[in-house]
């Protein structure tokens, strides 16, 4: 039995919880908090340290206050070495076995870094179907999307988190601007693109923090995970297209420039993208256009990018920034569109058209393009106010996409 280990991850259990120093994302919670009422299966997905364990304390704390016993409520962190051997049917066991609670007893789990164990979805299926338990689980990586024998289909909800979009930068640093001083906004704006928004390092902006964070990621979660001999290559790899953030990105060239195999290429930016350190954005147009076009490259946050290449191209910068306002909304398709050697920055869902252009204009050609192409809207975002016109085409769902088969 492990009950040492799991009393120091349940400190409710003995006292009085009130997690300490902890800034609620509100947004993010509340729309989390309409599935805790379901019986789906939460699962919270996104880079490491963009707040997954915070948000999953604060349910804690939610459940207490509203009266659920605190030794029916259940959290683990299960990359943590000491569970090495132990599956999850096995460490529910035990818990249940500590307080005496039967499988008929309603219980929550909270799973922290649930693909750390092997066969996970099968596990979770297991539980969900057999005991009276209400999961939430989180992974820092997309493997958990990944559920090929559709164990959890139409049994769970994955919810995206992202780093801090600017009102919750603001937030969590304590500034409220106010009207009469609404010249400053563009100031605490151009720090945000600097800063970006992994929650702690907005709280305490150590450039060490930041570097921790993406070696954790990159020796852990990739060279360490996957077996990787050319460790070199692999950071050099991502230097390369953090500097290459918000273009095209030729697989190709990257091999040739790195001196590795065109398969080695691919295989390492599907690491990147997996951990949640990039995202990539396809052509418009054909599935052969989309095969032998470039991909555009977005780093997964601002700080990050910004470690690597400094500020500089303030244009690309808010274009990144625009993909992670789009993308926390949860659109179905994001594109960009390549035209008589002209490119477009997004089409959304096939309809809505953006140029993102900061403080600039569209030139003649880009101009002819953006008028000619057919779509539904289209937008110009020239600047911070216009996010407002981009927000509204999606209104306010909840940033969540159900697996395949899945309920809305």
């Amino acid at each position: 039995m492990r009950d040492s280990i799991y009393m120091q991850y349940n400190p409710w259990w003995e006292e009085e919880y009130s997690p300490i120093g902890i800034i609620p994302r509100t947004s993010v919670l509340d729309k989390i908090e309409k599935w805790m009422k379901s019986d789906l299966i939460i699962i919270l997905t996104g880079l490491r340290r963009i707040g997954k364990t915070t948000i999953m304390k604060l349910l804690v704390q939610k459940l207490i206050e509203e009266g659920v016993n605190p030794k029916e409520i259940f959290y683990v962190s299960l990359d943590d070495y000491a569970l090495d051997s132990q599956s999850i049917l096995e460490i529910v066991k035990e818990y249940r076995t500590i307080h005496k609670l039967p499988v008929d007893k309603k219980i929550y789990l909270f799973l922290d870094e649930v693909a750390y164990i092997d066969r996970f979805q099968q596990q979770l299926k297991t539980l969900h179907d057999r005991q009276n338990v209400k999961i939430v689980a989180s992974s820092s990586s997309s493997s958990v999307l990944k559920d090929k024998m559709a164990f959890l289909t139409g049994r769970e909800i994955v919810i995206k988190i992202f780093p801090l979009e600017f009102s919750e930068y603001l937030a969590f640093r304590d500034i409220d601007i106010k009207k009469r001083d609404d010249h400053l906004e563009e100031k605490y704006f151009q720090e945000y693109l600097q800063t970006g928004g992994i929650p702690a390092y907005v709280l305490n902006p150590e450039r060490q923090y930041l570097q921790t964070v993406i070696d954790d990621i990159i020796f852990k979660d990739i060279i360490a995970y996957h077996n990787i001999k050319n460790n070199q290559a692999i950071k050099d790899f991502f230097l390369l297209l953090m500097e290459r953030a918000g273009k095209q990105v030729s697989i190709n060239k990257v091999a040739n420039i790195l001196k590795i195999s065109p398969d080695s290429a691919k295989r390492y930016l599907g690491f990147f993208e997996e951990t949640y350190l990039v995202y990539t954005v396809q052509r418009y147009g054909t599935t052969n256009e989309q095969l032998l076009s470039p991909q555009k490259i977005y780093a997964a946050d601002l700080g990050i990018r910004q470690l690597y290449t400094g500020f500089r191209d303030i244009g690309s910068i808010f274009e990144n920034y625009i993909f992670l306002v789009i993308q926390n909304r949860n659109p179905q398709l994001v594109n960009y569109v390549y035209e008589n050697g002209i490119e477009i920055d997004f089409i959304i869902d096939k309809r809505f058209m953006v140029e993102v252009k900061y403080y600039r204009t569209l030139n003649e050609k880009q101009e002819r393009v953006f008028k000619e192409f057919k779509a539904q809207q289209k937008l110009i975002l020239q600047g911070r106010e216009e996010i407002a016109e981009l927000e509204s085409y999606f209104g306010e769902p909840p940033p969540v996409f159900p697996a395949p088969g899945g309920k809305r």
